[in-house]
């Protein structure tokens, strides 16, 4: 199957790549001649565990190709996906949906056979409905099917949840596009659900769910405040609840506040979707709220363990919103950073992949380590901010060796606070009493 693919980042080349992978022919477009360039080359310009080998890969197969022509994308392709960025709106909330109609302004023209438009970004309710206005306003004669194809990729496992989807949700009542992606997708036929719904129903369903999931982020974190209070353990009661079916262990890891490039804009546009629709989504607003919040306590609390000396030097292990990807938009481990530094910390920091997206906001503003004990070396205070697997292979005695303090706010839970604690180190952890 032809498959043109409009946006080459976290959706978009994981995207590209996989469809190629099952044997389609997938050109990916984007308007940075930059990045094409790079992509032509068969490198990726983001982190993404097995992306480069599928790249390369198939783009030596032929497969795989990329252009910064609109023209060539989208002339021959029957499947089209929009997987353009939609940023948040800083003063409404709402996601900025111009690119994706810009998009598929664009893409309208060259329309001629039959063609499936497919929407992948995350939109706002409704947005099916205004990019098919647009392409019959364009282009009167295009023979489309526009649907919502939601992606469930999760940065650091996209490569996996491609080719593992626990489900495909498509949002149509067209037959002839119900047919053409159960098509795309028959090699996950015996493995997975297709769901298809109602295009505003699966617009919905991106936003449900990530709210949902933050939500239960927001609510650990609040037990993990009030096990601090009573003298409780957050990691026994998240794994009492973990076990409760109905529950489930994932998304129960208590920290300094969920981040990315998803859960805060997706909370905020349900927010702002919810306002529109004049309903009262008080849990969205309150757990939008209690997270902002978080995330200055978190910085607080590291501020609090450099005891007030002015010269204190806080190394910082972790700048990536999590482990497993490079990408430092809305990360909480930036947030509680730039808040350190607007209070006068002095930082040295560290994260296996992220360096180079977090030096282009930090600048010099920071002292940049080239591994994780160079970090530590010399300073007075640890504050671990992003879970990479790595941080917990160091010994306290290692830790203990290299600091001049000893104190260590690990906002992750990465390390054994009885080891810790038994080689003198002051350790601090998220959702238990110090020393408790």
């Amino acid at each position: 199957m032809k498959i043109g693919i409009i946006g080459t980042g976290y959706v978009g080349l994981p995207t590209g790549a996989g469809l190629a992978e099952l044997g389609n022919e997938v050109i990916c477009i984007d308007k940075d001649e930059a990045k094409i360039a790079t992509l032509r080359q068969g490198k990726s310009p983001i982190y993404e565990e097995g992306l480069d080998e599928l790249l390369a890969r198939n783009t030596k197969a032929g497969r795989l190709k990329f252009t910064t022509s609109m023209k060539e994308g989208v002339e021959e392709a029957q499947v089209v996906i929009l997987a353009v960025g939609t940023p948040q709106d800083p003063t409404t909330g709402e996601a900025d949906l111009s690119y994706i109609y810009a998009a598929a302004q664009e893409a309208a023209v060259y329309l001629s056979d039959y063609t499936l438009i497919a929407t992948k970004s995350t939109v706002m309710v409704g947005t099916g409905d205004k990019i098919e206005q647009i392409i019959k306003q364009v282009n009167p004669k295009a023979d489309v099917d526009v649907v919502s194809l939601p992606e469930f990729l999760r940065e650091g496992f996209a490569i996996n949840d491609f080719f593992n989807p626990d489900r495909i949700v498509v949002g149509t009542e067209s037959e002839r596009a119900e047919k053409l992606l159960r098509e795309l997708y028959r090699s996950f036929a015996d493995k997975t659900s297709m769901l298809f719904v109602k295009r505003r129903s699966a617009e919905v369903i991106k936003y449900a769910s990530n709210a949902f999931l933050a939500m239960k982020i927001h609510y650990i974190n609040e037990m993990a405040d009030f096990c601090e209070a009573v003298g409780a353990d957050i990691a026994q009661v998240a794994k009492g609840m973990g076990l409760d079916s109905r529950i489930g262990a994932k998304f129960l890891n208590a920290g300094p506040g969920y981040g990315g490039s998803c859960f805060p804009k997706d909370t905020n546009a349900m927010a702002y979707m919810g306002r529109q629709a004049k309903v009262n989504l008080s849990l969205v607003e309150a757990a939008i709220r209690g997270n902002d919040l978080r995330q200055a306590n978190m910085a607080e609390r590291i501020l609090r363990a450099t005891s007030g000396k002015k010269d204190s030097l806080i190394a910082v292990w972790g700048l990536a919103f999590k482990s497993g990807t490079d990408d430092t938009r809305v990360s909480p481990a930036m947030t509680i950073v730039e808040q350190l530094l607007r209070n006068g910390a002095r930082l040295r920091v560290y994260d296996p992949k992220a360096m180079t997206n977090a030096a282009k906001k930090l600048g010099n503003r920071v002292e940049y380590a080239d591994t994780p004990e160079s970090a530590i070396k010399g300073a007075d205070v640890l504050a671990i901010l992003t879970e990479w697997p790595e941080f917990a292979k160091f010994s306290p005695q290692m830790i203990k060796n290299a600091m001049r303090g000893n104190r260590i706010v690990d906002l992750r839970n990465m390390l054994s606070k009885e080891e810790c604690r038994a080689k003198g180190l002051a350790y601090e952890c998220i959702g238990e009493i110090a020393g408790g």
